[in-house]
């Protein structure tokens, strides 16, 4: 299956946009690692998870199969950035201690990417891949979103998008799941903040590139009703984590 990009366009924005990851949760993979010479961060968009992951590994290789992100992500020691596809890292064998795919593991192709990262894995290497879901900010906000993003934007989505809606828990793992604690990203941002990363959405960017339209001119009438553009709002996004341990000793 060749590469879906659905980033490229609006890699800019994605890299300002997007929340970041809690601490606590790095601190949570670090702990499950028995060796910290070498990460593996797939399908790294900006790499936001690798900068993080850099303060517990000697080395983070950290691949996007576009080169556009990977030209827009955060240059930071001990990181290392390659233009590489989950199914296809270029990586030697048995030469990573820790895999970890960011709200990315949803566009993998499952079958050729599970194999792979077998074959990279040192003994012991830990797997871990996670999403957000939809972000809590008010009960009429959260119900607003939910209509505009599955509702108005439902045509837009690429497949990938329903295991994330889903909440991971039918994206395809055949390993022993880790039991882990629950972690989020929390953020106070504007509604301007806000906006921009709905725009970073590949639904809202299918969307004007199919239509023409700016697919706000029909959430901010609504919006504007609820959040006032001086005000600065809690948002919160809930992370579900997926963890095993590779070839296990």
């Amino acid at each position: 299956m060749p590469f879906q990009d659905h980033f490229s366009t609006q890699s800019d924005i994605y890299r300002q946009a997007r929340p970041t990851y809690p601490d606590e949760l790095f601190a949570y993979l670090n702990s499950l690692c028995k060796n910290h010479d070498c990460c593996w961060d797939v399908g790294t968009g900006n790499g936001q998870a690798a900068v993080s992951l850099a303060k517990y590994f000697k080395k983070v290789i950290a691949t996007d199969p576009s080169a556009e992100q990977i030209n827009n992500a955060m240059a930071t020691n001990g990181v290392e950035y390659r233009v590489a596809s989950a199914e296809q890292s270029g990586l030697p064998d048995e030469s990573v201690d820790l895999i970890t795919a960011a709200t990315a593991a949803h566009w993998f192709n499952h079958e050729l990417f599970y194999p792979e990262a077998l074959r990279v894995a040192r003994p012991n290497c830990t797997l871990a891949l996670w999403t957000y879901s939809s972000a809590s900010i008010t009960p009429e906000i959260n119900e607003l979103m939910e209509w505009f993003m599955y509702t108005y934007l439902y045509d837009y989505w690429p497949d990938g998008r329903w295991y994330v809606r889903q909440q991971y828990s039918t994206l395809p793992f055949p390993f022993q799941k880790i039991t882990s604690p629950d972690f989020y990203c929390n953020i106070n941002w504007s509604k301007q903040q806000w906006l921009a990363y709905v725009c970073s959405w590949s639904a809202y960017t299918r969307h004007r590139q199919q239509t023409g339209a700016d697919a706000l001119q029909v959430l901010l009438p609504r919006l504007n009703e609820l959040w006032d553009n001086t005000e600065v709002k809690s948002v919160r996004w809930p992370l579900h984590l997926l963890c095993a341990r590779l070839k296990s000793l």
